[in-house]
């Protein structure tokens, strides 16, 4: 998989892009979790009727976008018939529709759909990726799995955290789990952690923390996530963006 591929820009100079390219060529390989392997590999096989005649993915799921990111978002884990079918974070599902819509719109995305990872969508400062890198049996890693698949996301905040001012979680688990990994670094986090809520923001000595709900159809059908609220989201981590460098 080339970086192409994955939305990479590895010819922009002074950027991460070698070591996260390197990264994610590991992260693909990556058979630590036996329960995730069966499961992504099952679906990829037996596939949804609508994608019958696709080619799954069927592998862990790298993360894209562009390596000098001053935006970093993590989601959960890839979807089963999302990005475990399409081999890029958040494309090819509903979630996904909602969040390259709003990435769109906020100027950070190229273009508002997102169905192929070779369909030409870019990020303007901006890096996708997410806590686990396999989908998990009803969307819910095990403790031991996200133990297993930590240290992807530890390495990739070191690559990306010298030049990111913000970090937006989607979702409680994401929102647990930047955290987690902030506060092994020193970073200056409060104490006791913050409760997760839509909007809620985690000021440390580095990158501001952002917390969103997550655009799953449970969240959007139901109307606890509107597209107002979400485009909130984008409008804030900019003007976070604005502080941190004015």
């Amino acid at each position: 998989m080339t970086g192409k591929e994955r939305g990479v820009d590895a010819t922009r100079p002074d950027t991460p892009a070698t070591a996260l390219e390197d990264l994610m060529a590991e992260v693909t390989d990556c058979r630590r979790c036996a329960r995730l392997v069966e499961w992504r590999e099952q679906v990829a096989r037996e596939k949804r009727a609508a994608y019958a005649d696709q080619t799954y993915w069927g592998r862990p799921v790298p993360s894209f976008g562009d390596p000098a990111a001053w935006l970093v978002v993590v989601g959960l884990a890839p979807a089963a018939h999302g990005a475990n079918r399409t081999g890029r974070m958040f494309t090819g599902d509903r979630s996904g529709l909602w969040l390259f819509r709003a990435l769109h719109r906020a100027g950070l995305a190229n273009q508002a759909d997102a169905q192929d990872r070779n369909d030409g969508l870019l990020l303007t400062g901006t890096w996708i990726t997410a806590a686990v890198r396999c989908a998990p049996p009803a969307n819910r890693p095990t403790g031991e799995e996200w133990q297993n698949c930590r240290p992807w996301l530890e390495r990739e905040l070191d690559a990306l955290l010298p030049g990111a001012d913000v970090i937006v979680c989607l979702g409680g688990y994401a929102f647990d789990r930047v955290l987690r990994s902030l506060r092994e670094r020193e970073i200056g986090l409060p104490s006791p952690k913050p409760r997760f809520g839509h909007g809620v923001e985690v000021k440390t000595d580095g990158p501001v923390v952002l917390a969103s709900y997550h655009p799953s159809q449970q969240n959007t059908f139901t109307g606890r996530l509107t597209e107002p609220m979400f485009d909130a989201i984008w409008t804030r981590a900019k003007t976070l963006r604005d502080l941190a460098t004015s």
